[in-house]
C-alpha cells in the first residue's frame, strides 16, 4: 500500500470498494467494511488495525477498527488482527493460543513476528 492507496488484487478479496462517507463512521457501513476485510484474512496470517483502516479508505481510524471488531459477529477471525507493533489485544488471553494453533510465530518479546506472519496482500 502506497500513500494510503491499496495495491492488492481486488478479485482475490471481493471487497466492495465504494467510497466510505465520513458521516458513516458510527454506523454499520464502517463496521461492514471492516468485517469484509477481516473475513478475507487467511489462517496463519495477521493484519494490523492500522492496515485495515487504510485498506477501507479511512487512514487514521485504527482505533475505530478496534471498536468495530469488539462488536464483531461470531465466527469472524478477529484473532488475526493485532496492533501495528504486533501486540495482541490486552485481556484477551485466548488470542495468542489461537494464532499459534494457526502457525503464527511470536518473537521473544511476545509480539507477533510481522515479517513472517503479516498478510502480504496488505502489508504497508
Amino acid at each position: 500500500m502506497a500513500n494510503g492507496a491499496w495495491t492488492g488484487n481486488l478479485s482475490q478479496t471481493a471487497i466492495d470498494r465504494k467510497p466510505l462517507q465520513t458521516d458513516k463512521l458510527t454506523g454499520r457501513a464502517f463496521d461492514d467494511e471492516v468485517y469484509a476485510v477481516v473475513a478475507q484474512i487467511p489462517a496463519g496470517k495477521i493484519v494490523s488495525y492500522k492496515q485495515i483502516a487504510r485498506l477501507i479508505g479511512m487512514p487514521g481510524y485504527a482505533r475505530r477498527v478496534g471498536h468495530a471488531l469488539a462488536a464483531a459477529p461470531a465466527g469472524l477471525p478477529c484473532h488475526r488482527v493485532v496492533n501495528s507493533a504486533g501486540r495482541t489485544a490486552p485481556h484477551w488471553t485466548e488470542q495468542r493460543p489461537m494464532l499459534e494453533a494457526e502457525g503464527v510465530r511470536f518473537r521473544k518479546n511476545g509480539c507477533v513476528d510481522l515479517t513472517r506472519s503479516g498478510w502480504k496482500e496488505v502489508t504497508l
